[in-house]
């Protein structure tokens, strides 16, 4: 299997949607932090991507036919030429202030509360993917998520610097993108934008809305990662 669709798109701009979306329409799963969470060793292999040994792309994403999110997104470049029959998506939101006011109540908050040193408060429940994480892994995740934050997480606490973070990142896609292969898409736009880069008929359904940033914030409570 060839990956149809390279994700370009930043965390919080409708990428959970959008795996679920894109596993319905080509019938065929859509890589997303969350595979990687549920396959530790995959976090190796990223690490290892970030420091300039990326693996098989082949062999590391056989079975999948999408990939959205972190880290997918941060390796667009290498897997759009890789595979230079794949729709560049590139999820975004209206504005940058929409993207930033979910970033806060979510991802921010995650790199304040880390940042600050603070512990899980007593009582919280720590994600399902810690139980099977060795000490290797949780040092991969987190040079894996220093490479993969850069100026976009540098300065949680400055709303105008992280916003201009985004509008650079969304400039590069674009004018780095293939010719005639990039798609933009906001979480309004549905089904139908989707449907006609790929050629494949709109669902009778509604479109998937997962992972709300109240969602979000809620699981980063629970595991004493956000106030």
């Amino acid at each position: 299997m060839t990956l149809r669709v390279v994700g370009a798109g930043l965390p919080r701009t409708g990428t959970t949607s959008l795996k679920y979306a894109l596993g319905r329409l080509l019938d065929a799963p859509c890589y997303h932090m969350r595979d990687l969470i549920g396959r530790m060793d995959d976090v190796l292999t990223w690490r290892d991507a970030f420091q300039g040994n990326p693996p098989d792309w082949d062999v590391f994403l056989s079975g999948y036919a999408a990939g959205v999110d972190w880290p997918i997104s941060r390796f667009w470049r290498e897997l759009s030429a890789r595979y230079p029959d794949a729709v560049v998506l590139l999820s975004r939101r209206d504005s940058a202030a929409t993207w930033y006011a979910s970033m806060d109540k979510t991802i921010l908050a995650r790199e304040r509360v880390l940042r600050g040193g603070a512990q899980p408060h007593a009582g919280s429940t720590p994600p399902p993917w810690m139980a099977s994480a060795t000490p290797e892994h949780m040092r991969a995740m987190d040079e894996m998520w220093h490479a993969m934050g850069g100026d976009l997480l540098a300065a949680p606490d400055d709303p105008e610097a992280t916003m201009a973070a985004y509008e650079r990142y969304l400039a590069g896609v674009r004018a780095d993108a293939p010719a005639g292969r990039l798609l933009e898409w906001a979480p309004g736009d549905g089904w139908e934008p989707l449907c006609a880069a790929l050629g494949v008929p709109v669902p009778d359904e509604p479109f998937p809305h997962e992972n709300s940033a109240e969602q979000m914030r809620a699981r980063l409570r629970e595991a004493g990662l956000a106030e």
